[in-house]
């Protein structure tokens, strides 16, 4: 998939839509304590010219670490609209402590900043931001913005700043993808607002929540917010994008960049282990109250041609070619493809990533470890 499709706006719908159509099996498979298949599908990603791959599992207890290429097992990786997840938790978190309900008209709280072209914040609430059915268009379909930050422009724009209104204004001068409430769409402006509604309630920048909320608590020491800070933290492996959709155009080295491009839409840093203690965390009803886990569990169906997906608050439901079925979100972001996911308990958890952004299958990754199946020569 290219650098235009899967930067930010990655949720890896079109890698899950194979295994969405597969017929499933009778039984998920036994527990499987050598991670051969999963091992296996990080070696095919490099074999389809992903530089390096790296996937952490846990079930129950059983730890394993796996890596494919030039690659460490502790590297650290943007994990592009995974970030969406902690931003969701978050407002779940102050909904839960009656500073916000989620019910609440965007307009409370952004008064005339969802407005232009038929957006209206007045009729758009909080919640649909979070699930998607606010029909709020996505900056990151914008042509101009795509070739400017995701194209031959990146190369001369990557240090810029997008400060979060400036992403709305953008997707301010499109209209909407349908009325709130009325069908699903992914957009990463759903989640700038939701972290600019975060800002307004607690009155301090949307990442301090979240540091605050699930970094610190966690113990989550390989897991920032960087802002507007440009460079990878150590240790960290090179990310590597071709910045078009020519599979023959040149390959860049883009591991530095300005996150401002995705914000709470996408651009928290993290490596598998914290991503795997954090989902656990989350799934086992310890940053949720009971009620607060229920809501975001609550998916809509995102198509009728993919009956096996639904997304909730921030998290994504997804029945696998065996049956199994996990919880949790990808991303995408220049140079790097994320994964993250975990069974309904929390016990048996996966994350990963590829450092690029143009080849690779992270679902055959996802399917190896739950399912233990190969991938496809």
């Amino acid at each position: 998939m290219s650098a235009v499709r899967t930067v930010v706006a990655a949720t890896l719908v079109a890698g899950l839509a194979a295994t969405a159509l597969a017929a499933p099996a009778l039984a998920a498979p036994a527990h499987r304590q050598d991670h051969a298949a999963t091992r296996q599908a990080l070696q095919a990603a490099v074999a389809d010219g992903v530089p390096g791959a790296v996937a952490q599992a846990r079930d129950g207890r059983d730890r394993w670490t796996g890596t494919a290429g030039e690659r460490k097992g502790n590297d650290r990786f943007r994990v592009g609209s995974i970030t969406k997840t902690f931003t969701a938790t978050v407002l779940l978190q102050l909904q839960a402590e009656g500073r916000i309900d989620l019910d609440d008209p965007v307009e409370k709280w952004l008064p005339g900043v969802v407005r232009g072209n038929g957006h209206d914040g007045r009729k758009i609430t909080v919640r649909q931001l979070l699930n998607h059915t606010s029909g709020v268009y996505s900056y990151t379909e914008d042509p101009a913005f795509q070739e400017q930050v995701f194209g031959a422009g990146f190369l001369e724009h990557r240090y810029d700043t997008w400060p979060a209104g400036k992403l709305v204004s953008v997707a301010m001068t499109h209209k909407p993808e349908f009325a709130p409430g009325t069908a699903w769409s992914y957009s990463n402006t759903n989640y700038v607002l939701a972290g600019m509604v975060i800002e307004k309630v607690t009155g301090r920048p949307y990442g301090k929540a979240v540091e605050n909320r699930i970094i610190k608590p966690l113990k989550l020491r390989a897991t920032t917010v960087p802002g507007t800070r440009t460079a990878m933290p150590q240790p960290s492996s090179p990310a590597y994008s071709k910045l078009s959709m020519d599979p023959n155009a040149p390959v860049h080295e883009v591991s530095a960049l300005n996150p401002s491009i995705a914000g709470a839409a996408g651009e928290i840093i993290s490596d598998s282990q914290d991503l795997q203690t954090f989902y656990r965390a989350l799934l086992k009803g310890r940053l949720l109250t009971k009620d607060g886990l229920k809501e975001m569990t609550n998916t809509v169906a995102i198509s009728p041609e993919y009956p096996n997906l639904g997304y909730g608050l921030g998290l994504m439901k997804q029945r696998l070619s065996c049956g199994t079925e996990v919880w949790g979100h990808g991303g995408g972001i220049h140079g790097s493809s994320s994964l993250a996911q975990a069974t309904r308990d929390g016990e048996h958890s996966l994350a990963g990533n590829f450092n690029a952004d143009w080849t690779g299958d992270t679902e055959a990754v996802v399917e190896a470890e739950f399912c233990g199946t190969a991938p496809k020569e």
